[in-house]
């Protein structure tokens, strides 16, 4: 899928060229800047519940760090469609005061392979630690950063430790 003319798409990396970063690193910020754009109003914890997102527990790595809590849209689950503007799954990290900071998404296609403007997702086999069948998935840290990657599933700076209830 074309995201940008061609006269665009040289500009862009004749400045990613300039600046010393490669060409795929243009991509990559491309796609987080476009999945920050698209998702921006989830900010507010309320709108995600308002549009039909529900939590889950927060998820925690086993080696450290975690995903955050998952609010999950089940109609965009079944509905075999891949959407920007349209996650899965909004991630946010239960902040000490007790607000939602909302720190990434996550896309989830049950057909694949699957890719989001060009980024390939991740396929989890079944038995799965969700109970779903396989699936592919993509996070994107759009709001946190992530020192193992924009795409990675887990971010070593997000915590549950102030997750109520768990």
């Amino acid at each position: 899928m074309k995201i940008f003319g061609p006269g665009l798409g040289l500009a862009l990396l004749a400045q990613f060229a300039i600046s010393g970063l490669p060409a795929h690193a243009a991509n990559k910020n491309l796609l987080v800047d476009h999945v920050r754009s698209a998702n921006d109003r989830f900010k507010d914890v309320n709108v995600a519940v308002a549009e039909g997102y529900a939590p889950i527990p927060c998820t925690s790595g086993a080696q450290g760090g975690a995903m955050g809590v998952h609010y999950v849209n089940g109609a965009y689950l079944k509905d075999n469609t891949t959407d920007i503007a349209k996650p899965e799954a909004v991630m946010y990290e239960p902040m000490p005061d007790g607000k939602m900071a909302l720190i990434a998404v996550e896309y989830i296609a049950f057909k694949g392979p699957a890719a989001l403007e060009g980024q390939l997702f991740n396929f989890n086999s079944a038995p799965n630690r969700y109970g779903l069948d396989p699936f592919y998935e993509l996070h994107v840290w759009a709001w946190k950063p992530n020192s193992t990657g924009a795409f990675a599933d887990m971010n070593p700076d997000v915590s549950c430790a102030a997750a109520k209830g768990q």
